[in-house]
């Protein structure tokens, strides 16, 4: 059946769920639009000398799309010559499409991305922050995801109290599927705890990431990483766990030579089976910080915004106060190495519009800055709170909630 539709017609048969899904993920990693890949895969089938083997239709639902005028009545002759069912031929197109245009390669760079996830003023979301964007980075390619996708930030400020309208679309869109790292550097050890995990004893006889950087460690620092088992993540996302010990990091570090580059001596061993390692800092401005944002400057032969810090802050006074000290530290840190520390940029989290002109102004402020400019804005939603009471993921707990789709947001931003 075909209805007109300007230079294009509406087509209407079938095909399985399981090929319509796949045809989805895949049209979205190629950035091509669905009714261009069943084009293409019927041009190609039309060309064949002969008909390919037979796919599976069982189970095959209504499947509609626009094809050029003409292909479809071409294509429905060239199925009765074969003496296949025109599901069976959109299939077989379908399919052929999927083997042309296999998954994109992504090709691995030298060193991973060090996301320093940081503010030393607490409660501001670090962890929240550290936990959903290391989850989305690591996310199965080969489904698809709900995405918020900003057309301005700047529209949330002319939201008033209580207004429902949304100023932000939503996609859907296949995950990065990147093996991914969350590293728990703060010795209070929330990013252990949310992701259900058991923090690392503090116990002279265990290894801990802090005993690693001050060269106190007996064994090897793999033996510390457990995996968040999720098929959402595919093995592809880890976690370093931590350690009380941390709140004694600082002292240690005062004894270790060239300190700032403790972190990275630590952890280089697992470097090579990362493409993102995601370090949720301390509430601190030490020796311990300086050695997280040392571990995010810019490599030799790396591309300027791959790694870096990740300023996490409040619509709210007292994060502006923090902001000053940390950039400070940054920039002190930068003079005092000859390093360039990239900024990935800024994401207010916790961000309520119903608190009024407080929140608002506040959030005017974060967009004036500019450099860094703001990557994301995560809204004070129940999600987060209710996966941390359970001990789960975000994404996994609340996969198509308004936090888990912002956090997908957020990974491409800074991507």
């Amino acid at each position: 059946m075909t209805s007109p539709s300007s230079d294009r017609e509406k087509v209407v048969s079938k095909l399985p769920g399981w090929l319509w899904q796949a045809l989805k993920v895949r049209a979205a990693q190629h950035r091509t639009e669905i009714q261009t890949a069943v084009e293409k895969g019927i041009a190609a089938w039309l060309s064949l000398a002969s008909v390919p083997g037979a796919v599976d239709t069982s189970g095959a639902e209504s499947f509609s799309t626009l094809l050029p005028r003409g292909q479809w009545n071409e294509f429905r002759q060239a199925a009765a010559d074969r003496g296949v069912s025109l599901t069976q031929g959109l299939a077989q197109s379908v399919q052929l499409w999927l083997e042309m245009n296999p998954v994109p390669a992504t090709p691995r760079a030298e060193h991973p991305r060090r996301r320093i996830v940081c503010n030393q003023k607490g409660g501001v979301g670090k962890t929240a922050v550290s936990a959903g964007l290391g989850e989305a980075l690591a996310e199965n390619p080969d489904a698809l995801h709900l995405v918020r996708i900003s057309k301005h930030f700047a529209a949330l400020l002319d939201q008033d109290a209580g207004e429902t309208s949304d100023p932000l679309d939503f996609e859907e869109l296949p995950g990065l599927g990147r093996r991914t790292l969350l590293v728990d550097f703060d010795p209070q050890r929330h990013l252990t705890s949310q992701l259900g995990q058991n923090e690392i004893p503090m116990d002279p006889d265990v290894d801990s990431l802090s005993k690693h950087m001050s060269g106190e460690a007996k064994k090897d620092i793999r033996e510390l990483v457990v995996p968040i088992a999720d098929d959402r993540y595919g093995g592809r996302l880890d976690l370093l766990p931590g350690c009380q010990d941390g709140f004694l990091l600082d002292v240690a570090l005062s004894k270790v030579r060239f300190r700032e580059a403790a972190l990275e001596r630590a952890l280089a061993p697992l470097e090579p089976f990362y493409d993102e390692i995601v370090v949720d800092c301390p509430p601190s401005l030490g020796l311990s910080m300086d050695a997280a944002l040392y571990y995010g400057r810019r490599r030799d032969g790396e591309a300027p915004g791959s790694s870096g810090a990740l300023i996490v802050v409040q619509a709210e006074d007292s994060s502006a106060d923090a902001y000053d000290l940390l950039i400070s530290q940054i920039e002190d840190l930068r003079e005092d190495m000859t390093v360039e520390i990239d900024y990935l940029g800024i994401v207010v989290n916790m961000y309520d519009p119903r608190r009024g002109f407080i929140a608002t102004s506040s959030l005017q402020n974060w967009f004036d800055i500019k450099d860094p400019r703001v990557v994301g804005v995560i809204g004070e939603l129940t999600d987060q709170r209710k996966a941390v009471r359970l001990k789960q993921p975000l994404l996994s707990y609340a996969p198509r909630g308004e936090q888990s789709a912002t956090m997908r947001a957020l990974a491409r931003e800074v991507s």
